[in-house]
């Protein structure tokens, strides 16, 4: 019985450290921002408490909502290409057909292992217009140079990066789920007269299905989350990107040039809960695809 109770007593102990982190870095942050969001900075009687003022006020904010609309539009073109590439690099690495194999596998995830910030900068002077190697090459040929940085090709252009950025990421992932298969199904398959295509269309894709799930939550959260490309783009960029250019970059921008905490935590708050909506839609869709 004193061992039963022990053991019973040890998972709450290894769990502690965890809660503990939780609370302090994640809930205690969180249920600050709610409380600031419930107030607004006046120039006559300071403080004051609103309640909901402020969430009307950003539900009807045009910079708010079409920062949401934009990164939005960003989502739906570059998850599908970004998800896209990673399946058929994940899928070719897997077929065994592939020499040095373990070389391309790293030189794909490389790019990952790039901080976001250094990577906007290395593709902020390859668009550049003046002295970025795609400008020089134009002129050379005597061709326009493309303007990565105009506002027709903004979007595009942090889509690219980003794009460069996480593919391999979320190969890894979808290798790793691959590897996973028993190699008795693809037997199976083979006795059955099933080609690589077949095996990979029938077999494969119907098995990574969560791992590919998996990858589609984490773009959803990453995109509406988009800030560290914008944020520096917009120093070559200014005429382009606002400070309002994405729903993050917006938040950030009221809180540490404007000044405006109470309303960037609403933003924040409001961001978050557009996360979560569009999350929890991209689960409903899944399973009532999958459900016969």
């Amino acid at each position: 019985m004193a061992a039963a109770r022990r053991r019973r007593a040890a998972g709450p102990l290894f769990v502690a450290p965890f809660m503990v982190l939780f609370l302090l870095l994640f809930l205690a942050p969180l249920g600050y921002a709610a409380y600031l969001s419930l107030f607004q900075e006046r120039l006559v009687g300071g403080t004051v408490f609103v309640g909901l003022d402020n969430y009307v006020q950003a539900l009807g904010d045009p910079q708010f909502l079409h920062g949401i609309g934009r990164v939005a539009l960003f989502f739906v073109v570059q998850v599908p290409v970004m998800l896209l590439l990673a399946l058929l690099f994940a899928l070719a690495l897997d077929s065994g057909l592939l020499r040095l194999a373990r070389v391309i596998r790293l030189g794909i995830f490389v790019p990952y292992a790039v901080p976001s910030v250094v990577a906007a900068l290395m593709w902020g002077y390859l668009y550049g217009p003046d002295f970025g190697p795609f400008a020089q090459l134009s002129r050379k040929l005597d061709l326009p140079a493309p303007d990565f940085l105009s506002g027709g090709w903004m979007l595009g252009s942090l889509a690219n990066i980003v794009t460069w950025e996480f593919v391999g990421y979320n190969m890894i992932i979808l290798y790793a789920a691959l590897r996973t298969i028993p190699t008795e199904l693809y037997e199976a398959a083979a006795m059955d007269g099933a080609g690589a295509w077949r095996i990979a269309w029938s077999v494969k894709l119907p098995a990574l299905r969560p791992a590919l799930m998996l990858t589609l939550l984490f773009s959803v959260i990453g995109s509406f989350q988009l800030f560290n490309e914008p944020n520096l783009l917009m120093k070559i960029a200014p005429d382009v990107i606002t400070s309002s250019y994405t729903a993050n970059l917006y938040a950030y921008s009221l809180a540490f040039t404007g000044q405006q905490v109470n309303y960037a935590a609403t933003v924040s708050f409001l961001l978050g809960l557009v996360i979560v909506i569009a999350s929890y839609a991209v689960l409903l869709t899944a399973n009532r695809r999958r459900t016969p």
